[in-house]
Formats: structure tokens, sequence, C-alpha cells
């Protein structure tokens, strides 16, 4: 499904229902899992990504399946690692088979994990017999991605010596792994985190207590602060909160730096995103912490013409996509020409090329590809996104809402 894309006729003035937090709610169904005697969670986002993870847990099936949902993948290996008796097969689509997970199995297996790689090396399908696991100190490259952190954290409580983690280096998105201490700790569970000294202490005390709802979902109204920031209308965020365990919940700090206020909604229900002329000349961010809103940011500032420099995107490489390929591969269809030269960095100077024909985007099977680039219709009307239908993966109702705005999608085959 490709969907050409016009912008409202009128100035934008709409309230959003966004969707349900997908972290929190991937997390939430880990801890709730392993809460003993816990009521099944009946609110949690509705995408590709939860659904994998509700089918998973909710199954007694030998072959679990996760598709293209990565989260799901490190999640559930560690779940089903320490799941006493019970084996299981994890596999995924093909670009999930060369996804590396290795730093996350060899780990479980020094906490007792018994996993078998099927095929490859390091890569996905595995062959796991849950057990009970040893538990003990371990140490982790702190570069590693957060989720595999993540992972080890939330079964931490079942171990019989609880969890010591090391980290060595500076730790990637440290807001991740601060929203599941969050999480564990809002469940029962013992844990603390000490960034100052790279350690990360879990309880061997188990989980006790219900967790809270799950709040609405900051990384999909980051592409509402894209839209405001290129409209310069009036966007209300129902449910929307702050302070937030989630840390792209800086975005509203981000968009600040380009013309967008954030004020709480006239009925104290969410947030409301208004125009302001302050604009920086050039944006320079560490997004280490916040690497899913770095393609909203990097095409937003595209659009303003605001020359940018990110860092801290060494993680993007081994996303849904190689998504720093991906994102210098489509901006050259609007005359930009990032630099992606330093490892981890992308930059632009501000200059552009010509347009020589009307953009269709492709998205690599990347549900932020083609949120991030569907705003850009509010400065070239008519472009096509490819593949449009990737959005389910996290935020299945993007494109309705898009037309709740104004916005008019066309449907058409095979765009060019």
């Amino acid at each position: 499904m490709d969907y050409q894309i016009f912008p409202p006729e009128e100035l934008i003035d709409v309230s959003v229902q966004l969707p349900l937090s997908k972290s929190i709610s991937n997390r939430a169904l880990i801890i709730n899992a392993l809460t003993p005697g816990a009521d099944r969670l009946e609110r949690v986002a509705v995408c590709d990504d939860t659904d994998v993870m509700v089918s998973a847990l909710a199954s007694q099936a030998v072959e679990v399946n996760v598709g293209a949902a990565g989260t799901a993948m490190r999640f559930l290996t560690a779940y089903f690692a320490c799941c006493d008796g019970r084996d299981t097969v994890l596999d995924g689509t093909e670009r999930m088979r060369h996804r590396p997970i290795g730093v996350l199995v060899d780990a479980l297996r020094q906490l007792g994990a018994d996993i078998q790689y099927m095929e490859e090396e390091g890569f996905p399908p595995l062959k796991i017999h849950g057990r009970r696991l040893s538990g003990g100190t371990l140490r982790v490259p702190a570069t590693i991605s957060s989720q595999f952190i993540s992972a080890l954290m939330m079964i931490g409580p079942t171990m019989r010596e609880g969890l010591r983690i090391e980290l060595q280096g500076e730790a990637v998105s440290r807001p991740y792994i601060t929203m599941t201490a969050g999480m564990m700790e809002q469940a029962g569970a013992q844990c603390e985190v000490d960034f100052r000294e790279n350690l990360i202490t879990v309880g061997a005390t188990g989980y006790s207590a219900p967790l809270p709802p799950v709040e609405a979902d900051w990384s999909a109204a980051s592409y509402w602060y894209e839209i405001e920031a290129l409209s310069s209308g009036f966007i209300t965020l129902p449910g929307l909160e702050l302070p937030s365990l989630q840390g792209d919940s800086r975005c509203r700090v981000f968009f600040g730096k380009l013309g967008v206020s954030t004020e709480e909604a006239d009925d104290g229900n969410g947030l409301q995103l208004l125009a302001n002329p302050d604009q920086d000349p050039k944006m320079s961010l560490d997004l280490s912490d916040t690497p899913d809103i770095a393609q909203t940011i990097a095409v937003t500032c595209t659009m303003l013409g605001i020359p940018f420099t990110l860092t801290g995107l060494e993680s993007l490489r081994i996303k849904e996509t190689d998504r720093i390929s991906a994102l210098y591969n489509e901006l050259l269809k609007i005359g930009t020409v990032i630099s992606t030269d330093v490892p981890g960095t992308i930059s632009w100077d501000g200059t552009r090329r010509p347009i020589t024909e009307m953009p269709a985007f492709d998205t690599y099977e990347d549900h932020r590809m083609a949120m991030a680039f569907a705003p850009v219709a509010l400065y070239i009307p008519g472009i096509c996104i490819r593949n449009a239908q990737v959005v389910s993966k996290s935020y299945p109702g993007f494109w309705e809402n898009l037309i709740c705005a104004g916005f008019n999608l066309i449907e058409v085959k095979d765009a060019d």
C-alpha cells in the first residue's frame, strides 16, 4: 500500500488520540507475566510489536515467531530462558535473523541459561530450554542496546541470587534503563540503577504488585511535534503525561528549539502544541538517550532549513533497518545530502540540491521512516510514502489521524 499525501487546505486544529506507549506496554507485559497471580493486562498498546508479545506470552506452542519485532525478540529471549521447564524455538523474519543477539545470549548463559543457536552463531533462531537461573554478577558493554540490559533486568527478580550488572563504558539510551527500573519498582521488585558507578542491582525478591495504567506514547507524539513545527497549527494530545517514564518525552525540549511550545491542555487532560517564533539557527543534539526520534528531528530540520549535527546514533545501524543509510538515501530525494562519515553521527550543512521529481519515499520495513517523512507533504504536496502499512508496528492509527488533521491521502499502486 502506497499513499500520496496532500496537506490540509486550512490551518491544522486537531485533537489526536495517541496510541499507548509501546515501550511501557512491552515491559509491562513481561513484568506482568512474571508476577505470580497477576490479572491479565487489559489495556496495552495495540500495534504489531505488542500484539506479538501478547500472542507469545499467551501461547503454549514450542515455536514462537516474533516477525520483525526486535524488542519482542530480546525481551522474550530472556523471558523464555527463565521459564522453568519450557522449551521454546524463537524465530523471526529474514531481517531478524541478521540482527545480532549474541551479547544477550552470552549474558544469559553466564547466568545459567540453556540457549542454542539453530543456524548462524550469534543470530536467531534460538532454541531455549527454560530453567530457573542462578543469577549473580554480569559485566556487559554499556554500549549495547538498552533492550538487552532491560531484558536482563526484568528477569533479575526471579533469579536465585538476584542480579548485579556492571556496565563497562558509557551507557546508551539511559532513559529506557531508568524506565525499566521504575516499572520494576512499581511492581514490587528491588532495582537500583547507579550510572555514576555504572552499576545495576536487582534483588531476588520476585514481583508482588500490579502496575499502573500504561501512558500515551511519546515516540508517537514526536511526529505531531514535527507536524506542528512545519505547520504552526493547533494540536492537542490527550493522555500525554509529564513527568513521564519515557525518554522520548525530551522531544518537547528539542522541538522547543524548533519553534514548538508545549503547554497543558485547556481541560487539563494531556498537552497542547503551539507555534512560537523562536528557532535555533543550528541544531546540535546528543540523541544517545533518544535515538528513536533521530529521523523525526533530521527531517524537521531539513524542511525548516536548519543545519544540524546529531550524535549518539550508533544503535541506528541495527534497528528495523540501517536507519542512517535509509535517512541518507531518502533525504537525497528532497535535495539534502547529509554527512555520515563520523560513526554514530549525521550532519547537514544547510546546502541543497535541486529536486527534479516528486519524491516517493521508501520505508525499508521501518515504521519510523514512514511517519517521519509523511509531514514533508506540508512543504511538498503530493509526495508518496511507499509500503505505508509499516506504521502498524507501533502506530496503526497514524494515517487515520492524519486524515482527521485535514491531510488528503490517496492510495496509489506501485508509486515511482
